[in-house]
């Protein structure tokens, strides 16, 4: 959420940088600063009233002690009609207050200064490309086909039990799919990330806290009953653990890693490029996020960037670094890196991470503070990245790894897994 202070004093610069995504910021902006200082004029009227009302409660207590019970009965007709004012003023006040916090939700992060205007995924700058893609046989298959060959993920099984997008993994496909956690926990520790198991339901304040509401609330999975939401990725508990918290500046950075499956309802998804791993109602993932000094976030980006890199280098998958655009930028994010693989098989590139920094938006929303070193609170920064998301990375692998008799296991996989090929 943006800062309603950064607000007045970048109007301008704020409604040009949101024309980057597409988005004529004009009338919301100024709507937000026509209730702030409705807001700002209701609360000093209310302030007025109160401060008059405990004068007048004042002068009638001194007359009742002064035996002037007929003037201080007087006063107390006046002292009602305040009451009844300052109540109206106070509902006033929540109500406006509750209109700026509504409007101020749906206005979309400020775009950092490297990201380009566009309208879509179509617009994305390619900043870096890495891997050889493989020279297939001619009868190589799709992973949906490789799946159902080899017998270790039945999607048929999973609309049975669940949906469509709800697949079963088996035998070693199963055991490939806890490889690949274990081995990007591993690599997460290793660079210094805490290992943190968490939730895999939130409640309304943590989606709003992180951003995923009320921009993402069609997308999400909910339970009325208990007024929780299945969560779309590990970010959202993750990034929760700090919400209402004030750090010590010493205590920078706070690298947190988790493994969660994730639940999205994807509504509106369909054809041919969703099949099979490439779009699923419930997958796994593991998440990497950061808690920074403003000073230090785009160095840590720099950082988590190089991290992923160094995974996909190892499982020797030919990739591809994306710099969104404003018009593919996520809601909450100032920067966005998208990582692709390339699915020899389907012939295109597939997500499989996005690695972000957030700068102060998520933490306004959590108030997520620290202190400096004179002792002022400021607002931190958040990141977060997968590292990975596990089904495209395996769709790269069973398509790219793929032989006439069989899929190798990447090297790096085999003492996680314990087998070197399947089939």
């Amino acid at each position: 959420m943006l800062q309603l202070n950064a607000i007045r004093e970048n109007k301008d610069a704020f409604i040009s940088a949101l024309k980057k995504r597409n988005l004529q910021a004009d009338t919301i902006i100024e709507n937000v600063l026509q209730l702030d200082e409705n807001r700002k004029a209701t609360q000093t009227q209310l302030d007025n009233t109160l401060a008059e009302a405990n004068k007048l409660s004042k002068e009638i207590g001194d007359l009742f002690k002064s035996g002037k019970a007929k003037e201080a009965n007087d006063l107390k007709e006046k002292s009602a009609h305040l009451k009844e004012a300052s109540k109206q003023l106070t509902d006033d006040l929540n109500s406006i207050s509750t209109e700026l916090q509504n409007a101020l939700y749906q206005i979309p992060n400020i775009p950092h200064a490297s990201v380009v205007a566009g309208k879509s995924e179509e617009d994305n700058e390619e900043v870096f490309k890495e891997g050889t893609i493989p020279t297939l046989f001619e009868a190589a298959l799709p992973h949906w086909e490789l799946a159902k060959k080899y017998d270790i993920i039945d999607f048929e099984l999973g609309v049975k039990i669940a949906g469509a997008g709800f697949p079963v993994y088996k035998g070693k496909g199963a055991r490939l799919q806890r490889a690949l956690i274990n081995y990007f926990l591993d690599k997460n520790t290793e660079a210094g990330y805490t290992e943190v198991q968490v939730p895999h339901l939130v409640n309304e304040a943590s989606g709003y806290g992180t951003g995923q509401l009320p921009d993402k609330e069609g997308q999400m999975y909910y339970m009325p009953e208990d007024d929780l939401y299945l969560i779309p990725t590990a970010e959202v508990p993750v990034t929760n653990i700090f919400r209402d918290v004030i750090l010590n500046e010493k205590e920078f950075p706070i690298t947190y890693t988790a493994y969660t499956p994730c639940f999205r309802r994807e509504a509106g998804s369909y054809g041919a490029h969703v099949r099979g791993l490439n779009r699923l109602h419930q997958f796994d993932k593991v998440e990497i996020v950061r808690v920074e000094h403003p000073d230090k976030s785009y160095q840590a980006l720099n950082g988590m960037v190089e991290h992923v890199k160094n995974i996909l280098r190892e499982l020797k998958l030919p990739y591809r670094i994306l710099r969104l655009c404003g018009g593919d930028l996520g809601f909450t994010s100032a920067l966005t890196f998208d990582f692709e693989v390339f699915s020899t098989a389907q012939d295109r590139w597939l997500e499989i991470s996005s690695v972000s920094n957030f700068e102060t938006y998520q933490a306004n929303r959590l108030k997520l503070r620290y202190k400096d070193e004179n002792g002022k609170s400021q607002l931190a920064h958040t990141l977060n990245g997968s590292s990975l998301a596990l089904p495209r990375v395996l769709a790269g692998i069973l398509e790219n790894y793929q032989t006439e008799d069989g899929i190798t296991i990447p090297e790096v996989l085999v003492p996680y897994c314990g087998f070197d090929r399947i089939g």
